[in-house]
């Protein structure tokens, strides 16, 4: 059986109708077989595909020349080898597919369009209204209109989906205001109802370490532990591609809360803490110690994963700058004998961007 990646990951719900693109959701086994392993690999011959796939030569030419014509995969520049005719590699096309993707925060609210490689091609975030006014989402649902109609026409009924990554941890929801989860979990039905397209949804974590899969860090990874730095602390455990929540507390304080709270002590202002991209200010002392504190905390839950099952890889992601991810990550590494730790790949938004991979996972990916 080849290894391959990337079923749906125990969605909350995943819409699985006849309709969206191509009306078109339930793909062959062996179509969905080709689309993963060019998820995961540009740039394959038909040869390539067959080795990996264990398809026959012609099953694979009758595949990828459907999917050509269907415009999801794209040919390459022939190459020449030693021996034999050239090879002709092959590689999704970027603008075969697209999908939105929206993380919900207590803060703000993320929007992302991504096309079939996983690039941005259209980003904004949303500050979230404060307690009394919870009821603007028709602003979001114009925001999400706003990102569709950034398409040419020319790619019109390319859109896989809209994913949604949503906050179920209550820890976290309690920082927000008061009736932000009865509202989030209104949002997907009002989207559908308003824009007509289906709407995939998920935990915000795990749609984070869905997206890191599918197009970031994790991409060649089976197994690995991935912590996810956001307001509070949260892990998934990925084995097989299977991504799992412990049935322990779903976060820990030290997370970007416990930061601001260290530096508001001090008197340092905070407002980049928050803002997507922004880059950090000097923060002093406080965020030394802080760094030290969250590896420490990172090290502990490791620990605690390595006396069940082995863990040799760790993926940390934040929306913080990713020279910060890219620190906790090696000081993880140096203090964790044995353990590589790499930062997330997914920058600015990595929820919104997981949240994206959802329509892909559930159109166009096998389920393992």
């Amino acid at each position: 059986m080849p290894d391959m990646r990337f079923a749906p990951p125990n969605p909350i719900r995943i819409a699985d109708r006849s309709s969206g693109m191509n009306a078109v959701s339930v793909r062959s086994y062996n179509e969905r077989l080709v689309l993963s392993l060019l998820l995961q690999n540009q740039g394959l011959s038909r040869m390539e595909i067959g080795n990996r796939t264990g398809l026959s030569a012609q099953t694979v030419s009758v595949i990828v020349r459907s999917l050509e014509q269907e415009g999801l995969v794209t040919k390459g520049e022939a190459v020449k080898g030693r021996m034999g005719p050239p090879t002709i590699p092959l590689s999704l096309n970027p603008e075969g597919a697209y999908s939105v993707g929206i993380s919900l925060g207590h803060r703000h609210t993320d929007v992302v369009m991504i096309d079939f490689i996983g690039q941005p091609k259209f980003y904004t975030s949303l500050p979230l209204p404060r307690e009394g006014h919870l009821t603007n989402h028709s602003k979001l649902v114009e925001t999400v209109g706003q990102a569709l109609a950034a398409l040419p026409d020319r790619h019109e009924g390319r859109l896989a989906g809209i994913g949604i990554a949503m906050p179920e941890d209550r820890e976290e929801l309690a920082l927000g205001p008061t009736g932000m989860a009865e509202r989030f979990e209104t949002l997907s039905n009002e989207i559908e109802g308003a824009l007509g397209v289906e709407v995939y949804v998920q935990n915000d974590i795990t749609a984070a370490a869905a997206g890191e899969s599918m197009f970031g860090a994790a991409k060649s990874l089976d197994d690995y532990l991935f912590f996810y730095i956001g307001a509070r602390l949260h892990h998934r455990l990925v084995l097989n591609h299977q991504i799992f929540q412990s049935r322990a507390p779903a976060s820990k304080p030290m997370g970007l809360m416990d930061l601001e709270r260290r530096l508001l002590a001090k008197g340092v202002t905070t407002d980049n803490l928050w803002e997507r991209g922004a880059e950090w200010p000097d923060l002093g002392g406080e965020k030394e110690t802080w760094l030290k504190a969250c590896v420490a905390e990172l090290k502990s839950s490791l620990e605690s994963a390595s006396q069940f099952l082995p863990v040799s890889t760790v993926i940390v992601s934040s929306y913080a700058p990713s020279d910060v991810c890219k620190e906790i990550a090696q000081r993880l590494s140096m203090v964790c004998g044995g353990v590589e730790s790499k930062p997330g790949e997914l920058q600015i938004t990595p929820k919104a961007l997981g949240a994206a991979s959802l329509p892909f996972s559930s159109k166009f990916v096998i389920e393992t």
